[in-house]
């Protein structure tokens, strides 16, 4: 994930609730879709699905053309799948929460990929640990799951974001060359910036990362709720050429680990290795187990009381259930009348049952 330093949080969010209200309230029927994704290693496969034909396949088999658009800015991807120029976009469980659902938008999980597993980890130049960050500047894309990662950590050694210096809110796209800086003393990022620092950089030490964390931060394929309800096809065909490519993946088809390492801009070897620090879910039935894990509740309730807490859960949200969000199972954690985010195992679980 490349990107651009985004607006504050309240313009932000001002900026993309006045999006929203300009989409249409129902979504119709049709045939063309778009969707957006950005470099992270859980997410090269939707490249490869449109570089291989693969998504063509499955898109024909239902009648329906799917577009896939690559973005080099991670944060961008988002807010233009939020202002209705694209029908999905890939995303982390947190920011679909805090930008498309609560901006209004109406957003299902249709795919949970896989879950960090040490791909986002706290960085800090030099000897220490994560109690070390106390009094010194952090760089980091704000209000990113790099914040929370953050927030995360300082917790289990006792700290808050007030016992820092300072959090900087630094680009994807500067982070490595920020590292290289005197003034830069610590970051918090994710793979391949991870990868890439800890290999040009002596001084890299990990102080904490996902791994701390299992199952917080989801890697997500979500879709705009009205356009799937209207067109189940896309579903389909989503879901179908998305566990072909997870099936050739975890079988160890070198050719095709080959080419998401080439195009993530790294080797094969360095490819798996980020795929080591990743619990991908190459099973559907698996993601569908993750998707009615009771965990599942637990952390989505933690990620929306961090999100009101940093004041980026929705325009004036009175409080961290002002979003509802719906499980599988029918339950809601935050409001119900203002659900805006909806985990559906429906179609990944046509897959695991060979339905598609």
């Amino acid at each position: 994930m490349t990107g651009l330093k985004f607006p504050p949080a309240v313009a932000l969010a001002a900026i993309l609730a006045a999006s929203a209200t300009s989409l249409p309230a129902a979504a119709q029927e049709k045939t063309d879709f778009r969707i957006a994704w950005s470099i992270y290693v859980g997410w090269m496969p939707w490249g490869y699905l449109s570089d291989s034909g693969i998504m063509d396949k499955w898109a024909e088999r239902y009648g329906i053309s799917v577009e896939i658009v690559q973005f080099n800015d991670y944060i961008e991807s988002i807010n233009q799948y939020t202002a209705g120029a694209f029908d999905g976009v890939s995303a982390t469980n947190m920011d679909t929460l805090s930008i498309p659902a609560g901006s209004g938008v109406d957003t299902t999980a249709l795919i949970i990929g896989d879950y960090s597993d040490g791909n986002d980890a706290v960085i800090l130049k030099g000897e220490g640990t994560l109690a070390d960050l106390a009094g010194k500047p952090v760089n980091l894309v704000e209000l990113s799951v790099s914040h929370y990662l953050l927030a995360r950590g300082l917790d289990t050694v006792g700290l808050s974001e007030m016992d820092l210096a300072s959090v900087i809110n630094t680009s994807d796209a500067d982070m490595i060359a920020a590292f290289s800086t005197s003034d830069v003393e610590a970051v918090v990022t994710w793979n391949p910036l991870v990868s890439e620092i800890v290999a040009s950089y002596p001084d890299a030490n990990i102080v904490f990362d996902s791994a701390q964390i299992p199952g917080e931060i989801l890697d997500l394929m979500v879709v705009n709720t009205d356009v799937l309800a209207a067109n189940p096809d896309f579903g389909r065909a989503m879901v179908g050429a998305w566990y072909e490519v997870m099936a050739l993946m975890a079988a160890g088809d070198e050719d095709v680990l080959s080419a998401l390492a080439e195009a993530s801009g790294t080797d094969l070897e360095g490819y798996k290795a980020q795929l080591d620090a990743t619990a991908m879910f190459y099973d559907p039935a698996d993601a569908v187990a993750q998707a009615l894990s009771p965990d599942l509740r637990v952390t989505m309730t933690n990620v929306a009381e961090f999100l009101f807490e940093k004041d980026i859960l929705g325009v004036g949200a009175p409080s961290a259930d002002f979003i509802g969000i719906e499980y599988p199972d029918g339950t809601v954690t935050g409001d119900p009348g203002n659900i805006r985010l909806r985990f559906d195992a429906g179609f990944m679980q046509m897959a695991a049952d060979g339905e598609l």
